[in-house]
């Protein structure tokens, strides 16, 4: 049994053994975590799933009022932190950006997490929020794919972010893969919402090394249903390939195994003939 929870709405997954509850979509439930259990919204009710998962953290149980209450009071005090540490931040002048801001309730610790263009000597920012917010204050710096995993937001596929929804890692990515994917090398094209390469670009590319054996070359000779012609275009995802016709020079759209040598004749040898 699996179920998946949100700590924030449209926020990542993570995935937990339900034990003996049964909380069913929007209810609100115990997510255990190093600093203690933490309310998240459930997002999938239990289900079976058709692999086994071992390591999974076990649902702590459904919400009571009391963790709703001390909830909604540390999600305050974040958004106090947050509002705090920008004006101080101002004041200081410091070129620095607050990209998110965590709460330890038990420990009364809160951890600022900011992106900046290069090291910030800020000693004494961390001295006035201290003052100002009467707790121990830490700050740290984190690159761009990091601020937009936190910050969220549509990619240039019209869907969330992969890594604010589920990518756990970050991988390095080459334009090399982009070239392996036909596409151009346009850093407008082929870079993501924090400016680097897309993450997509990674853990598509296997996809893409397999076709470059299945598929037929661009600019080989095929033969079609609707005539002879040369490959002009690949589409990997849809599994066809752009064909154009020697007739008129008509272009046809035909799928991978109808235009696969290997394939055609397999089905000449075995198909039944009328």
């Amino acid at each position: 049994m699996m179920m998946a929870v949100s700590f924030t709405r449209y926020g990542r997954l993570y995935y937990l053994d339900p034990g003996g509850h049964s909380p069913k979509v929007g209810d609100k439930v115990l997510v255990p975590t190093d600093s203690g259990p933490e309310v998240a919204e459930c997002i999938w009710a239990p289900q079976y799933v058709s692999e086994d998962v071992d390591g999974l953290p076990v649902c702590a149980g459904i919400a009571t009022e009391e963790h709703l209450t001390r909830d909604e009071t540390n999600r305050r005090r974040r958004a106090e932190a947050r509002s705090v540490s920008k004006r101080l931040i101002k004041r200081h002048e410091l070129p620095m950006k607050v990209v998110g801001v965590d709460y330890v309730d038990a420990d009364n610790v809160f951890t600022v997490y900011f992106s900046a263009p290069h090291r910030v000597d800020f000693r004494a920012l961390v001295r006035d929020l201290a003052r100002n917010l009467r707790a121990r204050v830490e700050l740290r710096q984190i690159g761009p794919r990091d601020e937009a995993r936190l910050q969220g937001g549509i990619g240039p596929c019209g869907r969330d972010l992969c890594c604010a929804t589920f990518l756990k890692d970050f991988e390095p990515v080459s334009v090399r893969m982009a070239k392996d994917q036909d596409l151009p090398v346009n850093p407008l094209r082929i870079a993501g919402a924090c400016g680097r390469l897309m993450c997509c670009l990674k853990y598509e590319h296997p996809l893409y090394v397999e076709a470059q054996r299945t598929f037929p070359r661009t600019g080989s000779r095929v033969e079609t249903e609707e005539g002879p012609g040369q490959v002009v275009g690949r589409n990997v995802p849809g599994d066809y390939v752009t064909v154009r016709l020697d007739d008129g020079g008509r272009r046809c759209q035909c799928s991978r195994a109808s235009v696969c040598g290997p394939r055609k004749a397999h089905d000449e040898r075995y198909e039944p003939r009328s």
